[in-house]
């Protein structure tokens, strides 16, 4: 069974990748690099919503979908996320990578520039939120009783919220070392690309493979938590101020749960 998509279902996938845009833009209108207490901070909000998205957009229908369809309710989330984890490890493992504050690159060696490095370490962080796009869409477009297309919307509007300060975070400090302004801004746009990309893919397959779909969710949350336990929690507390990185898990975290409650039934 396939899926067609309409124009809003087009649309809708394209919302985090324009939050992606929007952030990497302010390299325009900001003279220096974000302070780095901003930064904790807005890297905790980042943590506390895809937390949050793993949590009541992916993985409760997951089990409440895979209950439904009469199986162990447990099995195909808990067999999704673990997958999920070990995928994002597995690419963790083989792409090259630099991550920010950093100059040891991990992943196969390269000799790619350390601008290109750091951009493939946002690009790596984005595909999970990509899939986790996608997934629920595809929810939404098979009728999907826990998946509504409100709910699809709003896990992308608040991707794309979590995703404004990270395109400043990724072309803020490409243009500390010296890249043009429209070259890190082209960097930052860049890195967004894999989103749409990745949730168009995650449809048409999720679309094929309909008894899949618990799995699917599990999936997408499983690889943006292995993202927050790897990147992003890491990189809130290194260093001074780390009660800053706690306070943006908070607001972030609580910002995405009211989102999906208040606007995904």
């Amino acid at each position: 069974m396939g899926i067609s998509m309409d124009i809003s279902v087009a649309a809708g996938v394209m919302i985090p990748f324009i939050g992606t845009s929007l952030g990497s833009a302010m390299v325009f209108f900001m003279k220096n690099q974000i302070n780095r207490k901003l930064e904790k901070l807005l890297m905790g909000f980042a943590a506390g919503v895809m937390v949050a998205a793993s949590v009541w957009s992916l993985l409760i229908p997951s089990i409440e979908m895979a209950a439904e369809q009469g199986k162990v309710a447990w099995i195909p989330a808990a067999v999704g996320f673990i997958l999920g984890m070990a995928f994002l490890l597995l690419l963790d493992s083989v792409i090259p990578h630099l991550h920010l504050d950093t100059e040891k690159p991990e992943g196969i060696r390269s000799k790619a520039k350390k601008t290109t490095m750091m951009v493939f370490a946002v690009t790596l962080h984005n595909i999970p939120e990509g899939m986790a796009v996608g997934v629920t869409f595809a929810g939404a477009l098979l009728g999907n009783a826990q998946i509504t297309m409100a709910g699809a919307f709003t896990l992308a509007l608040g991707i794309a919220i979590q995703n404004f300060p990270e395109g400043a975070i990724i072309s803020m400090p490409l243009k500390s070392q010296g890249t043009s302004r429209k070259k890190a801004f082209a960097y930052g746009v860049l890195s967004g690309l894999v989103e749409p990309v990745g949730a168009v893919l995650t449809i048409v397959l999720a679309g094929l493979i309909v008894p899949m779909l618990p799995y699917f969710l599990a999936f997408a949350a499983g690889a943006m938590v292995y993202v927050v336990v790897e990147e992003l929690i890491p990189e809130s507390q290194s260093g001074e101020h780390t009660n800053i990185g706690t306070i943006g898990v908070a607001i972030g975290f609580v910002v995405m749960m009211v989102l999906d409650v208040a606007l995904g039934a």
